[in-house]
Formats: structure tokens, sequence, C-alpha cells
């Protein structure tokens, strides 16, 4: 069965087996976690929400992403600002999309 689910702010469209880079999440590595956020399951779309459905997975890891330079600057003016971040994520696996 295919899905899409919210977390974090971002729509995912996923299935079983699907590895997904998400915003950082509490768990540990090797839980499970359950997304109750589904917007669609195949081709059936909630109001905003499908009640009767929840998608889980498992933790594989948390990292972070590859830096990106944040470079300030004023012309004429001798202002330069530059600054790095690196996004955390977790790495999670879809293990199953079930409707209750």
């Amino acid at each position: 069965m295919k899905a899409v689910i919210e977390t974090g702010g971002k729509q995912y469209y996923v299935e079983e087996g699907t590895v997904l880079y998400l915003e950082k999440l509490d768990q540990e590595t090797g839980e499970e976690v359950v997304f109750d956020k589904v917007l669609m399951v195949n081709g059936v779309a909630g109001r905003p929400y499908l009640s009767n459905v929840t998608v889980t997975g498992e933790v594989v890891k948390h990292g972070k992403q590859k830096k990106i330079i944040v470079y300030k600057y004023k012309a004429k003016k001798k202002y330069r600002k530059k600054q790095g971040h690196r996004q955390p994520y977790t790495k999670v696996l879809i293990k199953q999309v079930k409707e209750n």
C-alpha cells in the first residue's frame, strides 16, 4: 500500500521498504516510530487526515547533513559574515502501512 504522511512540516510519499531522511526525531536508534498524520492511502484522501490508518517505521540512524555556507555581504561597507550550518536528520525505514 502507498500513503502520503506528514511529519516535520513536510509531506512524504511512502510505501513499505521506503527509506526517508526526516527532520530529527526524539526516538533512539532501533526504536519504532508511528506516523498517525496520514493524508492519503491508495488514492483515498482524508479531510485533512485519515483517522483509521497508521504508518510504522524503524529509526535506522541519526546524523547531520552536508554543511552549507551562509555568507552575508554588504557592498562598500566592509561587512562580511561567514557562517556554516549542518541540519540534523533521522533516517527512517518504513515497515508497514496499516488500516485499522
